[in-house]
């Protein structure tokens, strides 16, 4: 992000609709262990990016786990995938302008996950993650995920990464 637009975050007074939950660090494997556990009709509609220490899944029926952030698309920024309970204290708009900005050629949706959703991680003050490359899960790449292997095609992440684009 520009020095300029560097938002903080609020509550939101109304959570916006869930599109997809992101996930890091220990949190991220329990979340992959619980898709793998789900059968084809409730993995069907789902797609993933993911990264070594990241999960990211978007549609209707991610499973809950404990440390999983729940993202939705403002109305006001279609091409970011935001906090459901938080509102940037910057216009969305503006976010999404400089964000699309930032992430040059990768396609949107762009996940943004602040700092403080990644308990106890130390990271960047926010996380940006292309999602346009996410694709339906495949269960053989999600097992392959979960042991470890992140060396099928990467997305470079702004600042984390990589990225691979679909389980």
């Amino acid at each position: 992000m520009p020095a300029r637009i560097r938002p903080a975050w609020t509550a939101r007074a109304i959570p916006l609709p869930i599109a997809g939950a992101a996930a890091a660090g220990a949190a991220a494997h329990a979340l992959g262990q619980r898709l793998a556990a789900l059968d084809d009709d409730a993995l069907h509609g789902l797609a993933a990016v993911a990264g070594a220490d990241l999960l990211v899944v978007l549609g209707q029926g991610v499973p809950w786990i404990d440390g999983i952030a729940y993202l939705g698309r403002d109305p006001a920024a279609p091409a970011l995938l935001l906090p459901t309970a938080l509102a940037p204290t910057v216009p969305a708009a503006v976010l999404e302008r400089a964000v699309l900005a930032r992430i040059g050629s990768a396609a949107p949706p762009v996940a943004l996950l602040p700092a403080l959703l990644e308990r106890g991680e130390p990271r960047a003050a926010l996380r940006l993650v292309p999602c346009g490359v996410a694709r339906s899960i495949d269960r053989q790449r999600l097992s392959a995920w979960l042991a470890g292997d992140v060396r099928d095609p990467d997305i470079r992440g702004h600042g984390e990464g990589p990225y691979r684009s679909a389980l």
